[in-house]
């Protein structure tokens, strides 16, 4: 039986990707444009993986993904993610991504202050477009200044942030709304910075 596996599974949003080794994730991937695209694009990226049944650990997190985008509140700071290859820079900000809460979002220029490199909005930008871990590192979380959405390197680009974002209920903008203080509409509280 092989360690190093991967495999789609159907959320609410598409097929998404998961990777493997042992207990470890290796890498995770949204929806492509279809599911044949999305096993070559884990096949690619994981050469030495083969398409299997994800083990009981594996699976755990799956059914979390799973929950997370079908509206249920999942944080995943606990998951095992192989940061061996990733560089120090990057791994800081996907920690800070990390933390952030289902429905909450900060901005590039926040991540950077959060790693002590302010000023470094761009170069936190770079790292999360290169994120071998979306969803689980919550990267569609980070926004850039003003509430603009910043760039999404997934399929489907902005689009896929936005629902991801909308599925979370997360504001992407500190401006109070109509509907400020009305818990029925899930904007109760303005976002925490």
């Amino acid at each position: 039986m092989t360690t190093k596996g991967h495999a789609l599974f159907q959320t609410a949003i598409g097929a998404c990707g998961i990777a493997w080794d042992g207990d470890v994730i290796v890498g995770a991937q949204l929806p492509e444009a279809s599911e044949t695209a999305a096993l070559a694009r884990l096949a690619r990226r994981l050469p030495d993986s083969v398409e299997a049944e994800p083990p009981p650990a594996i699976r755990h997190v799956v059914d979390r993904v799973v929950a997370l985008i079908s509206g249920e509140r999942m944080m995943f700071g606990d998951v095992a993610l192989a940061m061996d290859a990733v560089p120090d820079f990057n791994r800081k900000v996907y920690e800070v991504a990390l933390a952030i809460p289902p429905g909450e979002t900060l901005t590039y220029g926040e991540v950077a202050k959060r790693i002590g490199e302010p000023g470094a909005a761009q170069a936190v930008g770079q790292a999360l477009g290169r994120n071998p871990f979306p969803i689980i590192v919550p990267c569609h979380r980070v926004l850039a200044a003003n509430g603009r959405t910043g760039g999404f390197s997934a399929h489907g680009s902005v689009e896929t942030k936005l629902k991801l974002l909308s599925i979370e209920r997360a504001r992407t903008s500190a401006e109070p709304t109509l509907f400020d203080g009305d818990a029925g509409f899930g904007f109760a509280a303005r976002p925490q910075r």
